[in-house]
């Protein structure tokens, strides 16, 4: 059976050899990506934005615009999410050659929840790091009065050792 050892460090590892001694000599880390980038083979970006149906090629079922009332279209899509498939239980039933065109009618339903659903993300994103924030502050504030009691019980003691100090 045959191993193999670990491979050498990179060789950039020299650079920073004086770092504990001058911390400011180790290089700079490079600036962030912006724009467009390959990995592995794939294109990628920064950009986080989310293409809009058409884009994707796929027909869009709720109404365009700037704005959109997400539960109710979330509903509509719902209800006729369930009707499509009842209509597919009965075709299914009667008709079975026929199930294609049902099943693409709930695929671009289900399309087109996905869609509204990635939507709310960025929402949903800043709602968890509100919440996150909020309990970062509440705990912070239960510490600083954990501490201010305990700071209130030590010099309780310490009156108390200096009391029987000057008692004796």
């Amino acid at each position: 059976m045959a191993t193999a050892t670990y491979p050498p460090p990179p060789p950039y590892y020299r650079l920073y050899k004086d770092y504990l001694d001058d911390p400011k000599s180790a290089p700079e880390p490079p600036p962030p990506i912006e724009g467009t980038y390959i990995c592995f083979g794939g294109n990628y970006t920064t950009d986080d934005v989310l293409p809009n149906l058409e884009e994707q090629g796929v027909r869009q079922l709720y109404p365009k615009g700037p704005v959109v009332d997400f539960k109710k279209e979330l509903r509509s899509l719902n209800r006729e999410l369930q009707l499509h498939i009842l209509e597919l239980a009965d075709v299914l039933v009667e008709r079975p050659s026929q199930y294609a065109r049902r099943v693409e009618d709930i695929s671009l339903i289900f399309k087109n929840l996905h869609h509204l659903l990635n939507s709310l993300r960025p929402h949903q994103a800043r709602a968890t790091l509100i919440h996150i924030l909020e309990l970062q502050i509440q705990r912070r504030k239960q510490a600083v009065e954990d501490i201010k009691r305990r700071r209130q019980e030590a010099q309780k003691l310490l009156q108390e050792a200096l009391g029987t100090l000057e008692g004796q």
